[in-house]
């Protein structure tokens, strides 16, 4: 007997205001050993999610019983099933990896004989974002990811630190002496959109690509973005990429 996953994972489109889903959504197509459909029937399955490696930990399980629509299809909800072991909730999705692992019954019982081992190769993002978070560095800021846009000169500042910086409109991003809120390894995504040229300055006191009150530019042609990356080296010292 053979289960064909035409459609392994994927993940529920998340609003910016909408309430994080507990759940991922799982489809398959059933077939037999002679490779026929099975249309219309009560399939028995057990998900596991493996955390680390494909003989893990079983940090969670829980059982389905799908009816196949007239094409084989079978479509659940993990983490809406009946709980076998754990709490789907309480997966730490940051610690990963993880493998997803299908045991079946075609008679739609509990004799599980077929078992598929899969890796969850694109981590579940807007579960592993509730995580994610909560993660700080250094105890000092949260790791956010988030897009700032801006347009007129000004300082860099603790907001920026992991997040990305979209210049939309000519402007100059300058690095200040002794920014001690951005630790040693840290880094800013930088983009300049449209036609926008973003200039990083170092001010007084700060290398930036090894000189003294250095400065790089982006420069960006309509219609595209130019991308790169602002790390901090040491104490008052920088590095761009990209421009």
């Amino acid at each position: 007997m053979k289960l064909y996953q035409f459609l392994t994972l994927f993940f529920l489109t998340i609003g910016i205001y909408a309430q994080m889903p507990e759940k991922i959504s799982y489809q398959a197509i059933v077939r037999n050993t002679n490779g026929e459909i099975l249309g219309n029937s009560t399939i028995g399955i057990k998900i596991s999610i493996l955390q680390q490696t494909t003989n893990g930990q079983e940090v969670y399980q829980e059982s389905h019983l799908p009816l196949t629509n007239e094409n084989g299809l079978m479509t659940l909800q993990i983490g809406t099933g009946t709980v076998l072991k754990g709490t789907f909730t309480d997966i730490d999705w940051s610690n990963g990896p993880f493998f997803l692992e299908t045991q079946m019954d075609l008679n739609g019982g509990v004799n599980y004989s077929i078992t598929g081992l899969t890796e969850l190769l694109s981590v579940p993002y807007a579960l592993y974002a509730k995580t994610a978070g909560s993660i700080t560095m250094g105890n000092e800021y949260l790791k956010k990811s988030q897009i700032i846009s801006f347009e007129t000169d000004r300082d860099i500042n603790e907001s920026d630190i992991l997040n990305t910086l979209e210049c939309i409109n000519s402007a100059t991003l300058r690095i200040t002496s002794n920014f001690d809120l951005m630790k040693v390894g840290d880094y800013i995504n930088l983009e300049a959109h449209n036609g926008a040229v973003l200039n990083i300055q170092a001010l007084e006191g700060v290398q930036l690509n090894y000189q003294l009150n250095g400065n790089a530019t982006f420069i960006s042609n309509k219609g595209n973005v130019r991308f790169g990356l602002l790390r901090k080296l040491a104490a008052n010292s920088y590095i761009v990429s990209g421009q």
